[in-house]
Formats: structure tokens, C-alpha cells, sequence
């Protein structure tokens, strides 16, 4: 699988990174999920501290004894957590920056972590404080990079003004386009790389999409309504008439635009990962297709995060 570079570090993660929220609470099944994802060249594992209270971080943890080299390892940090009471806060600060590496390092039995990053922001926030934090645990070895996870327009250009950071994740895909509005193109100027999650909109763009629909759906999806998902998908599988399954062009779409390096797709089991992973990347979707995709579906623009 392709590796591309993760903005100015010196770190290459590959073209799709398994997002490992959705591994479950079965060590050995998500195991097997890790070795699958590996296995089809998946090098690049994102989780969180977040994730159920700190238990993704300790499967990942234990997933990767003895293999860890073999890995780019991505976590996120800033929701103060109360694994007993299972409730959290927003905490940028520098003290809880540095408090939760500490402790995603022992959850995830390793002395480094590849890419960390800050897991949400407003432009309220210390965010010098917050960059600062980041910029220590560099020089002191426990990160190699660090960037944020993102979909605030606002927040991103504030870290792009005042940081160094290698990389933002945001949600982008075929139903949400957001970021195609204001972020992508500032990002790749600056050399920043983009970390799509959600490439597949909840299923709603995978070989599964009309039960999907039907289901995650029934309420709309940003400025969807339940009609015209159905609609965006009928044409997808009808007036496009695919060679490629609509799990491959939805991930395919998200990696043509240049700003992107990774997209990262979930899975809850090894066949999930096979069907997301089987496909040629290496060629691209032809500028026709793309803008065929682009005119099915609606150039979104933020409205409520700002």
C-alpha cells in the first residue's frame, strides 16, 4: 500500500489508516482485526484516550506486543475523563496535555507515541498554552508529531497561523464536503496533511448503503433528508454504473483531493478490513468521475462549527 508522507515530520503512514474505535472490547477479536489491517499494508492505527474510557488504548496496547516498530501509532488527547462516573470535560491545558500522555503511554505500553493529537479545540481555548504543551513532549521524545482533530474552520487556521503542526483530522466524504469550502486548500499550502475520517459517512456510502441509509439515515444526515440519500445513492449505483464498489470510489474520492494522505475507515471485523483495503488505490478516480461525484452530491458548508 502507498505510504505518503505526514506533513513536514519524518513520518509515512499509508494511504488508509484503520480508526480503531469500532475494534470492540474483545482483545482477541480486535487483534485480528490489527493483524488483517497490517497484513493488507495498513501501517497507520489511530485510537484515543477517549475510546471507552482508556480500554481502546490498552487493546491497541496489547495488540501490539512485540510489533510495535511495525506501526505508526496516532492517539488524542483533551477530554478529561472520569473512567468511574463515565462522563468528561474539555481540558486544553497544558497540565492535562502532559498528565495524558502519561497515561496513554501506559495504556498503550509503549515510550513514544508517533502522532498525538488534540482531540476537538474552540477558539476560546489557550491555544498557545495547548501548542506549547505539544512542543515539550517533541523536544522530550514522547511524540514524534502532533496536530488536532478538527472540523472547526476557525480552530484549524488558528494552528496553521501559530503552530507546527503535521496534520489535522476532520471528517470528510462524498455526503460531507465540507472541508472542500475553506480547509483542504489551506492545509496543503502549508504542507499540513489531512487525516479524512468518516470516509464513508456511517456506512452510507459503503457496499451496505441502503440498509445504512435506512437505518442511520432515517433522520437525515447534515443537510441531507432520508429522500435525498436515497436519491444521492440510486444515482451512485445507477446513473455512474461503478466498475469499483461504492466502499472504494467513497474512499478513492476523499484521497483525490492532494491535501489528503490517509483515510481513515473503520472495521469490526477482518472481512470489513478486507473489503476496504482489497481495492487498487493506485489509480486514481479520473477527473470525470470526480466531478460526476461532485454533481450527485451537495458542496456543504459549515454552518454551526465555526
Amino acid at each position: 500500500m502507498k505510504k505518503n508522507q505526514l506533513g513536514n515530520s519524518d513520518i509515512s503512514i499509508s494511504e488508509l489508516t484503520l480508526g480503531c474505535m469500532s475494534l470492540g472490547a474483545d482483545n482477541k477479536a480486535a487483534t485480528t482485526i490489527i493483524d488483517q489491517a497490517i497484513d493488507m499494508g495498513v501501517n497507520h492505527l489511530d485510537t484515543a484516550d477517549l475510546y471507552e474510557f482508556g480500554a481502546n488504548e490498552e487493546i491497541v496496547g496489547e495488540a501490539l506486543k512485540g510489533r510495535r516498530n511495525q506501526v505508526v501509532l496516532t492517539s488524542k488527547v483533551g477530554n478529561h475523563f472520569d473512567k468511574d462516573k463515565k462522563d468528561w470535560f474539555w481540558d486544553p491545558s497544558e497540565k492535562h496535555i502532559k498528565e495524558g500522555i502519561k497515561a496513554s503511554l501506559h495504556r498503550l505500553q509503549t515510550d513514544y507515541i508517533d502522532f498525538y493529537m488534540l482531540h476537538g479545540g474552540t477558539i476560546d481555548d489557550p491555544i498557545d498554552e495547548s501548542i506549547g504543551a505539544f512542543e515539550d513532549l517533541k523536544k522530550e521524545g514522547l511524540i514524534r508529531a502532533y496536530g488536532i482533530s478538527s472540523i472547526r474552520p476557525n480552530v484549524i487556521r488558528e494552528y496553521v497561523k501559530r503552530s507546527n503542526i503535521d496534520g489535522v483530522m476532520m471528517q470528510y466524504s462524498l455526503l460531507d464536503r465540507r472541508p472542500e469550502e475553506e480547509v483542504l486548500d489551506l492545509l496543503k499550502e502549508n504542507n499540513i496533511s489531512v487525516l479524512a475520517r468518516g470516509p464513508l459517512a456511517k456506512g452510507m456510502l459503503s457496499n451496505n448503503a441502503a440498509e445504512q441509509i435506512a437505518k442511520k439515515g432515517a433522520d437525515g444526515f447534515l443537510d441531507y433528508s432520508h429522500e435525498e440519500l436515497a436519491s444521492v445513492h440510486r444515482l451512485l449505483t445507477e446513473k455512474l454504473e461503478l466498475e469499483e464498489s461504492l466502499n472504494t470510489v467513497a474512499l478513492k474520492y476523499v484521497l483525490k483531493h492532494p491535501a489528503v494522505t490517509s483515510a481513515v475507515f473503520g472495521a469490526s471485523s477482518p472481512e470489513q478490513v478486507i473489503e476496504n483495503t482489497s481495492a487498487n488505490f493506485t489509480n486514481a478516480l479520473s477527473d470525470e468521475v470526480y466531478q460526476t461525484l461532485k454533481g450527485i452530491t451537495k458542496a456543504n458548508k459549515y454552518e454551526k462549527h465555526r
